[in-house]
């Protein structure tokens, strides 16, 4: 991957003046309209259905959450194939894990950047092989969101309430669009000639069919476990398609807002795609438990696996480096 910097176009440099007051206004504005809903739920009635939950649910939430963690590592080990370095397989899933999980409570640059980095760096990667892992990482998660996004709102499936700030037409033009950037990346994986792009002046080479392929299924099966963890949590009583409907928008809204761990983002976004469908106490109960389960209880496991890969790297320094990647242009 090289590096080229083409000149930059005024509007760009317009907007970079004022994205970070509007991201900031926008954000003051939820903050706003997030404490001013906290104030008016009732915490007596979302405590009490957290603790209704019975053992055999939040097991069953719990290995939901667990293997989409899991399928989560195996976005670097297919970085790993597509870089060519040859870091054992186990501890290349134990630093997409640790990366996750902070990425998740912390935010991308901590995690997805920082923390993958530093761990990589330290097991002999150079900088090159581990952008490219990081890269396809990041490409993986969100071709694959895309994907199965694309397809649930384009399917008519997502049962939204009347005051949904989304109406059912524009969820599906939101699909189809969703839907066409994944068939045209498959496409030019597949069919294309060329090989290599220059996208932000970062020259990059296009995976195999095969490996595009493997990128949606195995993303798209992450994106549908984490909705399945909701869906155990609402005991059911929400239609699937509409739970993934409502994650998948909210992801957008956490992205988009760059709050570490969508901290208030997540839970007063989802309430309102799902308001009506459930009582109020039961989502946000819900929400808590999912919180719990998919976040906090994986970050406490992540500290305990990077501890373990700093004291092991710190006792088995190799005197050389692993084989590195193949030769990139």
């Amino acid at each position: 991957m090289a590096r080229h910097a083409p000149p930059a176009h005024p509007l760009a440099h317009a907007w970079a003046r004022v994205r970070r007051p509007l991201l900031v206004l926008a954000l003051l504005a939820l903050l706003g309209f997030i404490a001013w809903r906290a104030r008016s739920l009732d915490w007596a009635a979302a405590w009490a259905a957290l603790l209704d939950y019975r053992p055999g649910t939040l097991l069953l939430a719990a290995l939901a959450a667990a293997a989409a963690h899991a399928l989560y590592t195996g976005y670097d080990l297919l970085g790993r194939y597509y870089s060519g370095h040859h870091l054992p397989p186990a501890r290349v899933a134990a630093t997409a894990f640790v990366s996750f999980a902070a990425n998740l409570n912390l935010g991308s640059m901590v995690g997805g950047v920082a923390l993958r980095l530093r761990l990589y760096a330290r097991q002999g990667l150079p900088m090159a092989t581990i952008v490219r892992v990081w890269g396809l990482s990041l490409l993986t998660n969100w071709i694959g969101y895309a994907a199965l996004a694309g397809t649930v709102f384009l399917s008519g499936w997502v049962e939204l309430p009347p005051d949904a700030p989304l109406s059912s037409h524009a969820l599906r033009l939101i699909g189809l669009g969703l839907v066409s950037a994944v068939v045209l990346y498959l496409a030019a994986c597949r069919w294309s000639r060329r090989r290599l792009w220059t996208l932000r002046g970062h020259r990059l080479e296009l995976p195999h069919a095969g490996l595009a392929l493997a990128q949606v299924v195995l993303s798209a099966l992450h994106w549908a476990l984490v909705a399945c963890v909701l869906y155990v949590l609402l005991h059911g009583r929400v239609g699937y398609p509409t739970v993934l409907g409502a994650l998948m928008t909210t992801s957008m809204a956490v992205i988009a807002l760059r709050v570490p761990g969508g901290l208030g983002v997540l839970e007063a976004v989802f309430m309102a795609l799902l308001a009506g469908l459930q009582p109020e106490a039961q989502l946000l109960a819900a929400l808590l438990a999912y919180r719990a389960l998919f976040y906090l209880l994986p970050l406490a496991a992540a500290l305990l696996v990077y501890l373990g890969l700093e004291t092991r790297l710190r006792r088995t320094r190799p005197a050389t480096a692993p084989r590195m990647a193949r030769p990139q242009a």
